[in-house]
């Protein structure tokens, strides 16, 4: 494998085409395309200034790297990203990729970042200003995530995260098979016109959270005073702890918690409209 250390590069496409490369304390200036249709790259210890690096690539590891505000959209197109160590502090990160894998990476400008890409591990991974944030992924396992950022995950299958914090409105609109474990989701609009959502042993706040869903299952999730209009039109089977503040007009299935404030089924809800709403 060929070596490239302590150098600077600047302009279009300097590193083209590049095969078997490996660099070390290298930095890439202002320019665009610097590793285009690149394959096996290993980068540690490098400063990514220009826009799209990393475009149809085959195979790279990037380790403690900086990528600036002005490497936006750096990895496009590409497949096999092993990332560890790394600050991106750069937008639209990741687009129509897959085999992606990020480990202790922060990225404190995440707007727009993993749209249509598939096959995701995230572990211990920080998402700052992360607008739209994972449109239209697929195969997505996530670990101890922090997100800080709205409309995240939507339309998004296949999805499977663990001890996370999500601050985030409107999460997971139009998805299908999404499981969460063991984490914290704060937010408005949770949920809506998704399918098979799994939520378990979560903590939900934000109003109207989890309506217009078809095959939605809680287990022992906990609700948070704002959680207001609960459930409208979904089909459910909900086992909560403690009280929900108020539930609205759920379609079908089973809810159980240990109070409610609020049950609203009025003249709107929708057949077969037959949920049992009981309490321990």
């Amino acid at each position: 494998m060929e070596k490239i250390v302590g150098q600077e590069f600047s302009g279009e496409r300097p590193l083209y085409r590049a095969r078997d490369l490996s660099l070390e304390n290298v930095k890439i200036h202002a320019g665009e395309s610097a590793l285009k249709e690149t394959a096996n790259i290993h980068a540690s210890h490098c400063v990514f200034e220009g826009k799209y690096p990393f475009w149809i690539c085959d195979g790279f590891t990037i380790r403690d790297c900086l990528f600036t505000g002005g490497a936006r959209a750096a990895l496009w197109y590409s497949r096999g990203c092993r990332m560890e160590d790394t600050y991106v502090d750069a937008p639209k990160m990741f687009r129509e990729s897959e085999d992606i894998v990020l480990r202790r990476v922060q990225i404190p400008t995440a707007e727009e970042t993993f749209w249509s890409c598939r096959g995701i591990e995230l572990e211990d991974v920080s998402a700052d200003h992360a607008d739209y944030i994972f449109m239209h992924c697929s195969d997505v396992k996530v670990r101890r995530l922090r997100l800080n950022g709205n409309y995240s995950f939507q339309w998004c299958r296949n999805v499977e995260i663990h001890d996370s914090v999500l601050n985030t409105k409107d999460a997971f609109w139009e998805t299908d098979h999404v499981t969460v474990y063991d984490s914290v989701i704060n937010g408005e609009y949770l949920g809506w016109h998704s399918r098979s959502l799994r939520l378990v042993r979560c903590r939900i706040t934000g109003t109207q959270p989890l309506c217009y869903i078809d095959g939605l299952v809680l287990e022992d999730c906990s609700f948070g005073e704002d959680a207001q209009l609960a459930f409208e039109y979904s089909s459910v089977e909900a086992t909560v702890l403690g009280a929900i503040p108020s539930v609205k007009n759920p379609r079908t299935g089973r809810i159980v918690a240990d109070s409610y404030g609020e049950i609203i089924l009025d003249s709107n809800i929708k057949a077969p409209g037959d949920c049992k709403i009981l309490t321990r």
